[in-house]
C-alpha cells in the first residue's frame, strides 16, 4: 500500500484573509484559483509587487481597517463604515476624527484595560492556588 501525499489548498478568500488583504482588490488569477500552503508561504515570505502595493495602499479588509483606526470591527459598523477603505481614506478619517471614531477608540481602550485587569487577576489567582496552604 502506497501513501500519496496530497497538497493542501485553500480558497482565495481564505488565502486573502491570511495575507491581510481585500480579496476583491487582488489580481483575477489569484481570485479565480486555489492557493496551496506552499504558495501561501511563498507569498508571505517574498510578497510580489501587487501584494506589497495592496498592503501599502489598500483597499484594506475590515480587520486591518479596524486595527489601523484603533477600533473594533463592530465599532466600524456602528460608525457606518461598511466598505473597504484605502490607506488615503483611512488617513483622511483619522485627520477628520469624527465623534464616532473618538467614542469607539475610547471604548476600545477601556476593553484593553479590562482585559489586562482580568489577565492580572487570573495570574494572581493561579499563583495563590499554586502555593501550599498553611
Amino acid at each position: 500500500m502506497t501513501s500519496h501525499q496530497t497538497t493542501q489548498t485553500m480558497k482565495p478568500a481564505t488565502a486573502a484573509k491570511k495575507l491581510g488583504v481585500y480579496l476583491e482588490a487582488t489580481p483575477a488569477e489569484f481570485q479565480e484559483g486555489v492557493v496551496s500552503r506552499t504558495e501561501l508561504a511563498a507569498l508571505q515570505t517574498e510578497p510580489p509587487e501587487w501584494l506589497q502595493e495592496l498592503r501599502r495602499t489598500g483597499p484594506h479588509p475590515r480587520p486591518v481597517l479596524a486595527a489601523k483606526l484603533g477600533v473594533s470591527i463592530a465599532g466600524l459598523a456602528r460608525g457606518g463604515v461598511t466598505e473597504a477603505l484605502t490607506t488615503e481614506q483611512i488617513d483622511a478619517l483619522k485627520a477628520e476624527n469624527p465623534e464616532w471614531l473618538q467614542k469607539e477608540r475610547a471604548t476600545q481602550a477601556e476593553v484593553r484595560k479590562e482585559t489586562v485587569r482580568i489577565k492580572e487577576k487570573n495570574a494572581e489567582r493561579a499563583e495563590q492556588d499554586g502555593r501550599p496552604r498553611s
